[in-house]
Order: structure tokens, then C-alpha cells, then sequence
């Protein structure tokens, strides 16, 4: 099922990137006082304001600052005539027959408002115990993996931290996951289950976020390092940094930083266990081959059982899936608290594997648990919206020159 939205805080954004107004979403809290700054307070109470509009941003989900109202009427038009709280809009809204939602999601670049648009694409995922936000770091990517279809789209450009997080805002808004949200009904689409998470144990349709959408988070890792902390901020969107995962192909210069100054869950694309295959299915491993990716692995700050890191790999048949490779994997995570999640192979058009049977799969994941290593199988969720792991590419890139000038206009 798919819809297509035109949202008037989206338009109201487009004519605010027109006429040159900084977004607030996104900013750091003394990024954000300074820009109070410029309307003139002084720096006690650019703080104090700063505070304010941080609650009402991330906490409430507000979106109009008319509707701040503990800030004097005169300022909230001050504020107005100066910034922006601006989200992405939607070009279009899918949901599976298994639940799972997709948006499309379209940005404009503030400091270049002449550019062209960009899309993305997020994945919402329900389950009974919780409720997973798939969040994109780029548009596009660089890192071509082989068996993923986002491989397969050119990398335009970073994602801001404020487009980061207004993805994880505009899904909380779609889901009625702020305070006194109402869930929208549009075309019929599947009202979103309730999870149980946050810092607080409070009741939410978004109680996990993972950096495993379009791009390579490590190569935007300013961006997402601001995004996430701000996400994790108990002032603010208040998600547990226990359920907030940053999924690298292998950055490995990046990995230790990210434990210290983020201190999320770590999760690697590990797919292979020789460098020769993984060379050819995850190419960044020409650059950071297995033992130096794993030594960074074996030392990421903050490794415990209670906080292991995932590995994913994906099953494809007769190429990793050999009881050998089970074997290999087992030894060369050795001494590394783990878990590692197999991932049934999401087709796409074009390509050019196929997923491994579920026996071999099941056989695989015998000789993993028993060497004492945790190996759900992945559920594959949204394969029939193209939601699944592997298959995002922005919606623009299937379509005709001529169609995304079209939906450009």
C-alpha cells in the first residue's frame, strides 16, 4: 500500500530554505544559544530560551513556534522570522503486508537552496517487543558492496545532523509518538503498534533506532555523531544509547571513536571470513582488511557481554554459506562478545546472487550457537516494498531522467 503526501510544514520549509532561515534542528545546544544570540538576548538567556525550544523541538515534536507557550508572543514571532524547525518532506508512504513502513523521504539543502532536491528512504519496523527505525547517513553510497542495492546508487551527498534527525522526527510524528500524539489515518494505512523503551520504560512506537539505512554512517561521522547524542539526550528524544545501534562496513579508523564520544552499539557488515571474498562482496575491506577491522573490534570502548557487538551476515548461497565458513567465523571471533545475526538475502532487480535454503541456513546457524555464540535468523521484513536489508535506493533513482525532472519541479 503507498501513499503520496504533501505536507504543509514540508512546503512551509521549502519557502523558508528560499528566503535563507537557519533550521534549529540539528543544532548543538551552544550552537543553538549562539544562534539565539543573533535576535539579540544575552547569553544567560540565549541559554535559558535555548533550553526551552530544545524541549519543544524534541521532546514535543513542535513544529510552529506559535505553539511554544511558555515564550512571550512577541518572541515566538522573532523566532519565526529568524529560523526554521523544518522536516523533511513526504513524497511517498508505503506499508507491508507484514507492517513494515517505508517513507521516501526529500530534502532541501538549506545552505544551497539553488541545489536540486535530494531523496532518501527510512524503514520502520514493529514487533511485538519493540519498534525499530531504520535512519539513512547519506544519500547514496560509496562503499558498492556487491549484494546491496544501495551499493548500486551513486553517493550524492552527506545527510546533516538535522536531517539525520528529521527522520527519526518525521517517523515519530507519522507514528504519533510524541506526547499527546494522535496516529494519522491516511488511505488506510496500518496504525503502528506500541513498543515499550526509552530511558524512561515509557510507551513508544519508535523504542530503537539503527544507523543501517542508505550510506556508510562512519564516513559522515560528524554528522551522525551530533545526531545520535542529541537523539540519546534525556531533554530531548531520550532513546537509551543501549538502543541506539551504528551499523560500519569497517571504517576502522572511526570504530574506537565512536564507542568513546557516541557510546552506542556497535554492529558490523562482516558477510565474509576470508579477505579474498570479502574484498569482492564488501570492497572497503581492501583498505581495512579482517584482522585489522577485528583488532578494532576486540578494543571498542565499552565491550561487555551486556554490550556486544553485532555481526551481521548475509546468507548467500554457495558462495559464504559452507559449514567451513561457520567454523571460520566462530574462530575469528574468539574472545569478542557477540552476537551475530544471519540475514536471508533480500533480492533486488539485477542482481546476481540468491539467498542460501533454509536448511543450509538452519546448519549454519547450528554450528554458531553451538560454539556459544547467539544467531537469531533475521525475519526478513518489507521485502514486498522493498524495505528489507539491502534493498534501499532512493525511490528517484528507479525512475526515468525524465520522470525525476518531473517529480523535481
Amino acid at each position: 500500500m503507498s501513499i503520496a503526501l504533501n505536507l504543509d510544514h514540508a512546503a512551509n520549509a521549502a519557502r523558508s530554505v528560499a528566503r535563507g532561515k537557519l533550521s534549529l534542528v540539528g543544532l548543538s545546544r551552544p550552537e543553538l544559544a549562539a544562534a539565539l544570540g543573533t535576535t539579540g538576548l544575552d547569553a544567560r538567556e540565549a541559554k535559558m530560551r535555548a533550553s526551552q525550544l530544545w524541549n519543544w523541538i524534541y521532546h514535543n515534536g513542535v513544529t510552529d513556534f506559535d505553539r511554544m507557550s511558555n515564550i512571550a508572543k512577541g518572541f515566538r514571532q522573532t523566532l519565526a522570522d529568524a529560523f526554521m524547525l523544518d522536516r523533511p518532506e513526504i513524497v511517498t508512504e508505503q506499508v507491508s503486508s507484514d507492517g513494515t513502513r517505508k517513507w521516501l523521504f526529500r530534502f532541501r539543502d538549506p545552505a544551497n537552496p539553488n541545489l536540486p532536491p535530494v531523496d532518501i528512504e527510512t524503514v520502520y519496523i514493529p514487533e511485538e517487543d519493540r519498534g525499530t527505525l531504520c535512519v539513512s547517513s547519506q544519500v547514496g553510497c560509496t562503499l558498492t558492496c556487491s549484494f546491496c542495492h544501495t551499493g548500486t546508487q551513486k553517493l550524492v551527498r552527506n545527510l546533516s545532523a538535522g536531517e539525520i534527525l528529521g527522520q527519526i522526527l518525521m517517523a515519530r510524528e507519522r507514528l504519533g509518538d510524541f506526547p499527546g500524539g494522535v496516529r494519522p489515518d491516511d488511505g488506510g494505512l496500518v496504525p503502528a503498534p506500541r513498543g515499550s523503551g526509552g530511558s524512561e520504560g515509557d510507551s513508544r512506537a519508535i523504542t530503537n533506532v539503527v544507523m543501517m539505512g542508505m550510506g556508510e554512517p562512519l564516513y559522515n561521522y560528524d554528522n551522525v555523531k551530533q545526531a545520535l547524542l542529541i537523539a540519546s539526550d534525556e531533554a530531548g528524544i531520550s532513546l537509551s544509547k543501549r538502543r541506539i545501534t551504528l551499523s560500519t562496513s569497517g571504517v576502522v579508523p572511526q570504530i574506537e571513536p565512536t564507542g568513546r564520544e557516541i557510546g552506542v552499539m556497535l554492529a558490523i557488515s562482516l558477510h565474509a571470513v576470508r579477505d579474498d571474498l570479502r574484498d569482492m562482496l564488501v570492497p572497503i575491506n581492501k583498505k581495512w582488511p579482517l584482522k585489522e577491522l577485528l583488532d578494532a573490534c576486540r578494543t571498542y570502548p565499552g565491550l561487555s557481554n551486556a554490550r556486544r557487538i553485532t555481526f551481521e551476515y548475509v546468507m548467500l548461497k554457495d558462495i559464504n554459506d559452507s559449514d567451513a565458513d561457520a567454523r571460520e567465523l566462530v574462530r575469528l571471533l574468539a574472545g569478542i562478545p557477540a552476537k551475530i545475526n544471519l540475514i536471508p538475502f533480500n533480492p533486488w532487480p539485477g542482481t546476481n546472487y540468491d539467498c542460501s535454503s533454509s536448511s543450509r541456513i538452519e546448519r549454519f546457524a547450528d554450528i554458531v550457537n553451538a560454539a556459544g555464540y547467539a544467531s537469531p535468523v533475521r525475519t526478513p521484513r518489507g521485502r514486498d516494498i522493498f524495505a528489507a536489508c539491502g534493498q534501499l535506493k532512493s525511490e528517484t533513482e528507479r525512475l526515468s531522467k525524465k520522470d525525476r525532472e518531473a517529480l523535481s519541479a
